[in-house]
Protein backbone atom coordinates (compact mmCIF):
# COMPACT_ATOMS: atom_id res chain seq x y z
CA UNK A 1 0.00 0.00 0.00
CA UNK A 2 1.56 3.62 -0.95
CA UNK A 3 1.67 6.30 1.41
CA UNK A 4 -0.85 8.27 0.07
CA UNK A 5 -3.48 5.35 0.76
CA UNK A 6 -2.50 4.45 4.00
CA UNK A 7 -2.85 8.23 4.37
CA UNK A 8 -6.99 8.04 3.71
CA UNK A 9 -6.98 5.07 6.36
CA UNK A 10 -5.86 7.06 9.03
CA UNK A 11 -7.86 9.95 8.23
CA UNK A 12 -10.65 7.50 8.42
CA UNK A 13 -9.93 6.15 11.57
CA UNK A 14 -9.11 9.12 13.13
CA UNK A 15 -13.05 10.78 11.91
CA UNK A 16 -14.05 7.24 14.07
CA UNK A 17 -11.77 8.28 17.17
CA UNK A 18 -13.73 11.31 16.61
CA UNK A 19 -17.18 10.17 17.34
CA UNK A 20 -19.45 9.97 20.27
CA UNK A 21 -18.46 7.40 22.32
CA UNK A 22 -16.00 4.51 21.93
CA UNK A 23 -15.88 3.28 18.49
CA UNK A 24 -14.55 -0.62 17.80
CA UNK A 25 -12.88 -0.82 14.04
CA UNK A 26 -12.16 -4.10 12.63
CA UNK A 27 -9.66 -5.07 10.33
CA UNK A 28 -10.85 -8.73 8.45
CA UNK A 29 -8.79 -10.91 5.67
CA UNK A 30 -7.59 -13.72 5.05
CA UNK A 31 -4.09 -15.21 6.61
CA UNK A 32 -1.37 -13.13 5.36
CA UNK A 33 -2.92 -10.17 3.84
CA UNK A 34 -0.79 -8.05 6.30
CA UNK A 35 -3.59 -7.52 9.14
CA UNK A 36 -1.76 -6.73 12.03
CA UNK A 37 0.96 -4.59 10.60
CA UNK A 38 -1.80 -2.50 9.05
CA UNK A 39 -3.58 -2.50 12.54
CA UNK A 40 -0.20 -1.61 14.12
CA UNK A 41 0.94 0.92 12.05
CA UNK A 42 -2.64 2.74 12.51
CA UNK A 43 -2.63 2.58 15.92
CA UNK A 44 0.95 4.15 16.17
CA UNK A 45 -0.38 6.75 13.85
CA UNK A 46 -3.36 7.48 15.94
CA UNK A 47 -1.26 9.19 19.04
CA UNK A 48 -2.52 7.73 22.02
CA UNK A 49 -6.17 7.72 20.56
CA UNK A 50 -6.11 4.24 19.85
CA UNK A 51 -5.64 0.33 21.22
CA UNK A 52 -4.49 -2.45 19.47
CA UNK A 53 -6.97 -6.24 20.95
CA UNK A 54 -6.11 -8.71 18.33
CA UNK A 55 -8.87 -11.55 17.75
CA UNK A 56 -5.57 -13.84 17.86
CA UNK A 57 -5.63 -13.80 21.97
CA UNK A 58 -8.85 -15.92 21.98
CA UNK A 59 -7.11 -18.92 20.49
CA UNK A 60 -7.88 -22.11 22.23
CA UNK A 61 -4.48 -23.28 24.16
CA UNK A 62 -3.14 -26.01 22.89
CA UNK A 63 -3.35 -28.26 25.74
CA UNK A 64 -7.25 -27.74 25.17
CA UNK A 65 -7.29 -27.79 20.95
CA UNK A 66 -5.03 -31.53 21.87
CA UNK A 67 -8.16 -32.81 24.39
CA UNK A 68 -10.63 -31.57 21.40
CA UNK A 69 -8.83 -33.24 18.75
CA UNK A 70 -8.68 -29.92 16.64
CA UNK A 71 -4.64 -29.43 16.88
CA UNK A 72 -4.02 -30.25 13.82
CA UNK A 73 -6.72 -27.47 12.63
CA UNK A 74 -5.81 -24.59 14.80
CA UNK A 75 -6.91 -21.21 13.60
CA UNK A 76 -10.22 -22.95 12.28
CA UNK A 77 -13.40 -21.20 13.17
CA UNK A 78 -14.07 -23.75 16.19
CA UNK A 79 -10.17 -23.34 17.56
CA UNK A 80 -11.48 -20.13 19.34
CA UNK A 81 -13.15 -19.21 21.78
CA UNK A 82 -15.20 -17.16 19.73
CA UNK A 83 -17.96 -16.24 22.30
CA UNK A 84 -15.07 -14.97 24.48
CA UNK A 85 -14.19 -12.63 21.97
CA UNK A 86 -17.76 -11.33 21.55
CA UNK A 87 -18.14 -10.66 24.73
CA UNK A 88 -14.71 -8.63 25.21
CA UNK A 89 -16.01 -6.73 22.52
CA UNK A 90 -19.18 -5.69 23.99
CA UNK A 91 -17.64 -4.46 27.26
CA UNK A 92 -14.95 -2.69 25.83
CA UNK A 93 -18.06 -0.86 23.41
CA UNK A 94 -19.46 0.37 27.36
CA UNK A 95 -15.80 1.78 29.28
CA UNK A 96 -16.74 2.36 32.77
CA UNK A 97 -15.48 5.70 34.29
CA UNK A 98 -11.83 4.41 35.98
CA UNK A 99 -11.94 0.79 34.83
CA UNK A 100 -9.11 -0.26 33.06
CA UNK A 101 -10.14 -3.52 30.76
CA UNK A 102 -7.41 -5.79 30.34
CA UNK A 103 -7.40 -7.84 27.03
CA UNK A 104 -5.53 -11.42 25.95
CA UNK A 105 -2.95 -11.49 23.32
CA UNK A 106 -1.04 -14.09 20.91
CA UNK A 107 2.26 -14.69 21.80
CA UNK A 108 3.87 -16.31 18.41
CA UNK A 109 6.75 -17.78 20.26
CA UNK A 110 4.71 -19.51 22.65
CA UNK A 111 2.09 -20.70 19.84
CA UNK A 112 -0.76 -19.68 22.72
CA UNK A 113 -2.32 -16.91 24.36
CA UNK A 114 -1.54 -14.91 27.18
CA UNK A 115 -4.08 -13.12 29.37
CA UNK A 116 -4.05 -9.86 30.90
CA UNK A 117 -1.35 -8.94 28.17
CA UNK A 118 -3.06 -5.26 26.52
CA UNK A 119 -4.52 -3.07 29.04
CA UNK A 120 -7.60 -0.63 27.42
CA UNK A 121 -8.15 2.52 29.81
CA UNK A 122 -11.49 3.78 30.00
CA UNK A 123 -10.52 7.18 27.90
CA UNK A 124 -9.51 5.28 25.11
CA UNK A 125 -11.59 6.65 22.16
CA UNK A 126 -10.86 3.34 19.62
CA UNK A 127 -10.63 0.08 19.59
CA UNK A 128 -8.77 -1.35 16.45
CA UNK A 129 -9.28 -5.41 16.67
CA UNK A 130 -8.04 -7.63 13.44
CA UNK A 131 -8.46 -11.31 13.27
CA UNK A 132 -9.72 -13.41 10.18
CA UNK A 133 -13.52 -14.03 11.70
CA UNK A 134 -14.83 -11.10 12.25
CA UNK A 135 -17.26 -11.39 8.87
CA UNK A 136 -17.80 -14.74 9.83
CA UNK A 137 -21.63 -15.59 10.17
CA UNK A 138 -21.80 -19.05 11.74
CA UNK A 139 -22.08 -19.82 15.23
CA UNK A 140 -21.06 -17.43 18.07
CA UNK A 141 -18.86 -15.44 15.64
CA UNK A 142 -22.19 -13.92 14.31
CA UNK A 143 -22.51 -11.62 17.23
CA UNK A 144 -19.09 -10.23 16.41
CA UNK A 145 -20.09 -8.37 13.31
CA UNK A 146 -22.45 -6.36 14.98
CA UNK A 147 -20.50 -5.07 17.87
CA UNK A 148 -17.70 -3.52 15.13
CA UNK A 149 -18.83 0.05 14.04
CA UNK A 150 -16.82 -0.42 11.06
CA UNK A 151 -14.93 -3.76 9.16
CA UNK A 152 -12.27 -3.35 6.83
CA UNK A 153 -11.60 -6.62 4.37
CA UNK A 154 -7.92 -6.77 3.41
CA UNK A 155 -7.50 -7.99 0.00
CA UNK A 156 -3.96 -9.17 -1.25
CA UNK A 157 -3.47 -11.11 -4.05
CA UNK A 158 -2.61 -14.99 -3.33
CA UNK A 159 0.36 -14.79 -5.12
CA UNK A 160 1.64 -12.56 -2.72
CA UNK A 161 -0.09 -13.89 0.58
CA UNK A 162 0.37 -17.32 0.32
CA UNK A 163 4.49 -17.05 -0.21
CA UNK A 164 4.54 -14.47 2.49
CA UNK A 165 2.32 -16.79 5.02
CA UNK A 166 4.58 -19.50 4.23
CA UNK A 167 8.04 -17.50 4.73
CA UNK A 168 5.76 -16.50 8.57
CA UNK A 169 5.52 -20.30 9.13
CA UNK A 170 9.31 -20.83 8.41
CA UNK A 171 10.16 -17.99 10.75
CA UNK A 172 7.96 -19.17 13.34
CA UNK A 173 10.17 -22.62 13.75
CA UNK A 174 8.36 -24.97 10.84
CA UNK A 175 10.21 -26.33 8.23
CA UNK A 176 9.66 -25.05 4.79
CA UNK A 177 7.83 -28.38 3.45
CA UNK A 178 5.82 -28.71 6.66
CA UNK A 179 4.93 -24.97 6.61
CA UNK A 180 3.93 -25.20 2.62
CA UNK A 181 1.76 -28.16 3.69
CA UNK A 182 0.33 -26.37 6.19
CA UNK A 183 -0.88 -23.60 4.17
CA UNK A 184 -2.02 -25.71 1.47
CA UNK A 185 -4.24 -27.43 4.01
CA UNK A 186 -5.47 -25.56 7.02
CA UNK A 187 -4.62 -21.76 6.10
CA UNK A 188 -6.18 -22.01 2.93
CA UNK A 189 -9.17 -23.81 3.43
CA UNK A 190 -9.57 -21.18 6.45
CA UNK A 191 -9.17 -18.26 3.67
CA UNK A 192 -11.81 -19.97 1.63
CA UNK A 193 -14.17 -19.73 4.50
CA UNK A 194 -12.75 -15.93 5.62
CA UNK A 195 -13.50 -14.54 1.59
CA UNK A 196 -17.33 -15.79 1.57
CA UNK A 197 -18.13 -12.95 4.57
CA UNK A 198 -16.08 -9.52 2.22
CA UNK A 199 -19.52 -8.56 1.22
CA UNK A 200 -20.07 -8.10 4.84
CA UNK A 201 -17.69 -5.37 4.73
CA UNK A 202 -17.57 -1.77 4.74
CA UNK A 203 -14.65 -1.14 3.18
CA UNK A 204 -12.38 -3.59 1.08
CA UNK A 205 -8.73 -2.33 1.32
CA UNK A 206 -6.15 -3.38 -1.81
CA UNK A 207 -3.14 -4.62 0.08
CA UNK A 208 -1.24 -5.10 -2.83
Amino acid sequence: MDAEGFDRLVARARRLARGEGRRVLGLAGPPGAGKSTLAERLVERLDGRAVLVPMDGFHLAGAELARLGRAGRKGAPDTFDAAGYAALLARLRTPEAGTVVYAPAFDRALEEPVAGSIAVPPGIPLVVTEGTYLLHGDGSWAAVRPLLDEVWYLDLPDAVRVPRLVARHVRFGRAAPEAEAWVARSDEANARLIAAGRHRADLVVPMD
